[in-house]
């Protein structure tokens, strides 16, 4: 991931609070709201969704650690080279097959990153030495070789969204820091088949969220305080109240509001502030950096008594449509979601086992 300098410590506070715990909404929101239904257990409230159990290793023996999920059996990832030289992005098929996509030599210190899918593509970034080399693809249904799009990638930021990469009118689009300290943000894309890479300035600090919108304050400590839509030139004001971390997509936001010294209660509403309401308590937490997956799965985390000795916490996700929060798994090592499926990690880091929940199944 390579963010810009003058971008980097506000983000990271952002990601402090944002993982730190879950937060306190004021009372006066609270009096009037009805009980929410009981929590219930996944197998229960959705016994038909799609689901996985995999193993960590692959076939040849490394460790594989997935980067997109097609459906809940099918998904690329990377893997090192069975004799450590080099490291290996792969498609994963439901079977356990393995298609080879990319090798990189493992002394650069490579990364595969940033994945998305549309259209029977698949798209992502690749990093040597901790900089952005080129913005590649490979189809999913030819079997044709990966192919580089484009290296010029200007100096690209990486939020660790699922919206950092996005494949939309056949173009891959990212955002990028202008030049020197110039307080705009590049948007910049690629045609899917390669060749020259456009590039359209926009004032201020901008991420992209679900296509077209952009949304401001991913380096901010206020959270999203405005979305944009370049297209039709429509914004939108976040409406917020108080001492409040807010983050937006453009149909759903997360709300954590602050006390003095604590994280206490999240919130979900709609950007101009209606539809508010309370969907956790103090002792949950946000367990993803992308609010409402598929317009409806807010995904939360809740530290257990002995998550400091453990390192893990019970995974939990909240319909906003019903309103009830689903028990996923007590004891999770990970979360993880792109493209409308849920990832996670339990065991060690020589046992690993993977899970998914296709929530576009539900």
């Amino acid at each position: 991931m390579r963010v810009s300098h003058r971008r980097l410590g506000a983000l990271g506070l952002i990601v402090a609070l944002a993982a730190a715990a879950g937060l306190l909404f004021l009372a006066h929101h609270g009096g009037d709201e009805p009980d929410p239904p009981a929590r219930a257990a996944l197998t229960t409230v959705w016994p038909d969704a799609q689901r996985a159990d995999l193993p960590g290793n692959l076939p040849d023996g490394p460790i594989y650690h997935p980067g997109l999920f097609l459906d809940a059996r099918t998904s690329i990832g990377t893997a090192p080279a069975p004799d450590g030289t080099a490291v290996r992005l792969v498609v994963r098929a439901a079977d356990g097959a393995l298609r080879e996509l990319r090798r990189l030599p493992l002394a650069g210190n490579p990364a595969f990153d940033n994945f998305t899918s549309a259209g029977g593509e698949v798209a992502w970034t690749e990093s040597a030495g901790g900089r952005t080399s080129g913005v590649w693809a490979a189809s999913l249904t030819t079997g044709a070789p990966a192919r580089l799009l484009t290296s010029d990638t200007g100096n690209p930021v990486f939020y660790g969204s699922q919206y950092d990469l996005v494949i939309a009118e056949d173009r891959v689009h990212w955002v990028a820091a202008g030049p020197g300290d110039a307080q705009v943000t590049e948007i910049r894309s690629v045609p899917l088949a390669g060749g020259e890479v456009t590039v359209a300035e926009e004032p201020g600090t901008w991420s992209l969220s679900a296509w077209p919108w952009l949304t401001d304050g991913a380096g901010d400590q206020t959270g999203t305080t405005r979305l944009r839509n370049p297209v039709t030139k429509r914004d939108v004001e976040v409406s917020t109240t108080g001492a409040e971390l807010t983050t937006c997509g453009p149909v759903w936001c997360r709300v954590m509001v602050l006390t003095s010294d604590t994280l206490a209660r999240i919130d979900v509403m709609h950007p101009d502030g209606t539809a508010r309401r309370r969907i956790a308590g103090g002792d949950t937490r946000a367990a993803l950096p992308d609010v409402a997956l598929l317009d409806r799965f807010e995904i939360l985390s809740e530290p257990q008594p002995d998550s400091d000795l453990t390192g893990t916490e019970a995974l939990l996700v909240h319909d906003i449509t019903t309103g009830r929060t689903v028990d996923v798994d007590p004891a999770v090592n990970g979360t993880f979601s792109r493209g409308g499926v849920l990832w996670w990690s339990t065991g060690d880091q020589d046992h690993i086992v993977w899970h998914t929940l296709d929530l576009r199944t539900v």
